[in-house]
C-alpha cells in the first residue's frame, strides 16, 4: 500500500510540476490536483489507522532483522533490570502501606463500636453467662496499649486491660432494672447534697437506653434501685441509734423479688448489685444473708475493717458533693501551680477519729505553711473562700470523719489540687483500674505528725507530675446531665462490670 501511495504521489507530482512550469498556468487544474493530494493523505491515513488497529496483526515486519529483534530483546533486558529496583522498592513500601494500614485498622477498631469484629459479634449472640466468660479471657489476652487519645496511661494500672474490658463492655452489657419499689426509698433519685452519688447513678441509669434492657433474660447484672438515703430519712427515727428497721426493709424487699422473679434464685444475688453512698448503705444489708454475701455493693463507705465490702467484688464509689443539680459542674478547675502559695490545707467538722489528731498537731496558725482549720473561720472566709483555699494549696488534706470516705478527694480533683488522704481500711475509688500513688498521696494515721515533712519530701519534678495526673484524673469524676465516655456514670458501671467478670468462673457456664 505504501508503494502505491508513493507511486501515484510522484506522477502527480510530475503531472503538477510539468503543468505549473512548463506551460502556462492552469488555475483550474491546479487546484483539481491539490484537492485530489489532499482527499488521498486523507484516505491513506484512515487505511493506515484502520491496519495498525487489527488486533492479529504481525508484531514485527516479516522483512525485520535478526539484529534489530536482537536489539529490541536487550533493550527490554535492560529496561527490566532498570525496573526490577523501582518494583522492589514499590513492593517493599506497599507492604509497610499495608502494615500501617491493617495497624491503623486495628487502632481504629479498638476506638470504634466493637460491633464491626466479628468474633465480638459472636459474644454478644452468646447466652449472658457464656458472654461473661467468654469477655473475662478476651481481657485476660488484651492487646498491649501504651497510650489512646481518649484516656491517659500514667494514671491507669494496666491501660490494656482497661481498654479492653471498658470496650467489651460497651459492647455486650445488658443491665435489668427492677420496676418493684415505691417511692420516695426507690426510684427517687436524690441529686443534692454530700450523698449525690447515688443518686445520680440511679437517674442516668435509668434514663440510659445504651445499658438497660427490658428482658431480664439477656441481663448479665441486676439493677436494685433504692436510695440508701431516702431510706434513712423515711424509716430511721431520730435519736433511737436502731438501724435495724432500714435492714429488715431491705430484707423484705430481696425477698419479694425473690419470689416473684427467678433471677435473684438463680445465682443466689451474685449477679445483682446496689448503689449506696450514705454512711448507713453498709448496715442496710446486714439483715439478708445472700444481699450482704453475694451482691455486688458499691458504696461510699467502703471500709474493709467492718466486714461488708470485700475488695475484688464490691466497688468503692467516690463521694461527691453536688449543690447545683442543673450545674453540677460548675466551679471546676483551679489556679495553675505558681499560684498555690499554700503548701496543705483543711476545713471542716471535728468528727471521728481523725481529725482532731490532725487539729492537734497542725492546726490553731501552728504552721503557716499548713493551713487547717475546723470550721473555716469568719475572718478567714471574708479574705478567702474554701473553695479558693482550695484551688490555692498545694495538698488539699483529706481525712476520714465519722467514716472512711470523704467528699473532699473529690473536690480536691475539681479543683486540680493534689489530694492527701488519711484513712486507714479505706479502699480508694476505682482503685481495681486507677493507680492512685500517681496523682495522690496516701498517709497512714500514725504518720500524722510527720505530715508536713511527709509533703516536703516530694521533689518538685515528682509533685508537679502529680498535679497534671490530677488534672487528667479529673474526667473520671464528673457527673455530667448526658452521660460522656470514661465519666464518673460509666466508671462506677465498668467497675460493677469489672468486679462481676473477676468473680465470673467456667464452671458457671
Amino acid at each position: 500500500m505504501k508503494r502505491a501511495f508513493r507511486r501515484t504521489a510522484f506522477v502527480l507530482m510530475r503531472e503538477l510540476s510539468w503543468r505549473c512550469f512548463g506551460h502556462k498556468i492552469d488555475w483550474r487544474r491546479f487546484f483539481v490536483l491539490v484537492a485530489i493530494l489532499t482527499v488521498s493523505a486523507f484516505v491513506f491515513q484512515t487505511l493506515v489507522h484502520a491496519y495498525l488497529a487489527l488486533p492479529n496483526r504481525p508484531l514485527h515486519s516479516p522483512h525485520q532483522s535478526n539484529s534489530s529483534l536482537q536489539g529490541g530483546r536487550l533493550q527490554k533486558l535492560e529496561n527490566a533490570e532498570l525496573e526490577a529496583p523501582i518494583q522492589r522498592k514499590n513492593s517493599v513500601s506497599a507492604r509497610k502501606k499495608d502494615k500501617n494500614l491493617a495497624g491503623t485498622t486495628k487502632v481504629a477498631t479498638s476506638l470504634s463500636p466493637p460491633r464491626h469484629v466479628p468474633k465480638q459479634r459472636h459474644i454478644q449472640l452468646l447466652p449472658p453467662n457464656k458472654a461473661l466468660v467468654q469477655a473475662k479471657k478476651e481481657i485476660d489476652r488484651a492487646p498491649s496499649v501504651n497510650e489512646d487519645p481518649d484516656i491517659y496511661a500514667p494514671i491507669f494500672r494496666n491501660i490494656s486491660v482497661f481498654k479492653r474490658s471498658y470496650e467489651l463492655m460497651e459492647m455486650i452489657l445488658k443491665v435489668y432494672i427492677y420496676r418493684d419499689g415505691s417511692r420516695p426509698i426507690f426510684h427517687k433519685p436524690p441529686l443534692k447534697g454530700i450523698y449525690a452519688s447515688e443518686g445520680w447513678f440511679m437517674k442516668l441509669m435509668e434514663e440510659n437506653k445504651q445499658f438497660v434492657t427490658k428482658d431480664p433474660e439477656k441481663a448479665h447484672l441486676f439493677y436494685l434501685p433504692y436510695s440508701a438515703r431516702q431510706m434513712g430519712l423515711t424509716l430511721y427515727v431520730p435519736g433511737s441509734h436502731d438501724l435495724k428497721p432500714l435492714s429488715i426493709f431491705l430484707r423484705d424487699y430481696v425477698n419479694k423479688i425473690a419470689a416473684k422473679y427467678p433471677f435473684w434464685n438463680r445465682t443466689q444475688g451474685s449477679d445483682h448489685f446496689l448503689v449506696a453512698c450514705h454512711d448507713w448503705g453498709p448496715y442496710t444489708v446486714t439483715g439478708h444473708e445472700e444481699l450482704k454475701r453475694n451482691t455486688i455493693k458499691a458504696l461510699c463507705n467502703a471500709d474493709l475493717s467492718e466486714g461488708v465490702f470485700v475488695a475484688g467484688r464490691d466497688v468503692s464509689l467516690p463521694e461527691t458533693t453536688i449543690r447545683a443539680p442543673r450545674r453540677p459542674l460548675r466551679y471546676l478547675g483551679g489556679n495553675r501551680v505558681s499560684l498555690r502559695p499554700i503548701l496543705a490545707f483543711f476545713a471542716g467538722s471535728m468528727h471521728g477519729r481523725v481529725r482532731p489528731t490532725l487539729l492537734t498537731y497542725w492546726g490553731g496558725g501552728k504552721d503557716e505553711d499548713m493551713k487547717i482549720y475546723k470550721r473555716l473561720p469568719l475572718r478567714v472566709s471574708q479574705r478567702m473562700t474554701y473553695i479558693q483555699h482550695m484551688k490555692s494549696s498545694k495538698y488539699c488534706v483529706c481525712p476520714m470523719g465519722f467514716e472512711v470516705n470523704s467528699p473532699r478527694i473529690v473536690e480536691a480533683i475539681y479543683y486540680e489540687c493534689v489530694p492527701v488522704i488519711i484513712a486507714d481500711n479505706f479502699v480508694l475509688p476505682f482503685s481495681e483500674v486507677l493507680d492512685w500513688s500517681a496523682f495522690s498521696v496516701v498517709v497512714a494515721e500514725k504518720d500524722i505528725p510527720r505530715l508536713k515533712e511527709i509533703l516536703l519530701s516530694i521533689p518538685l519534678r515528682k509533685y508537679l507530675t502529680m498535679q497534671n495526673n490530677v488534672k487528667m484524673v479529673q474526667k473520671h469524676f464528673l457527673w455530667n446531665p448526658r452521660p460522656i465516655r470514661y465519666d464518673l456514670f460509666h466508671m462506677i458501671l465498668h467497675s460493677i462490670w469489672f468486679n462481676k467478670l473477676n468473680q465470673t468462673q467456667p464452671s458457671q457456664i
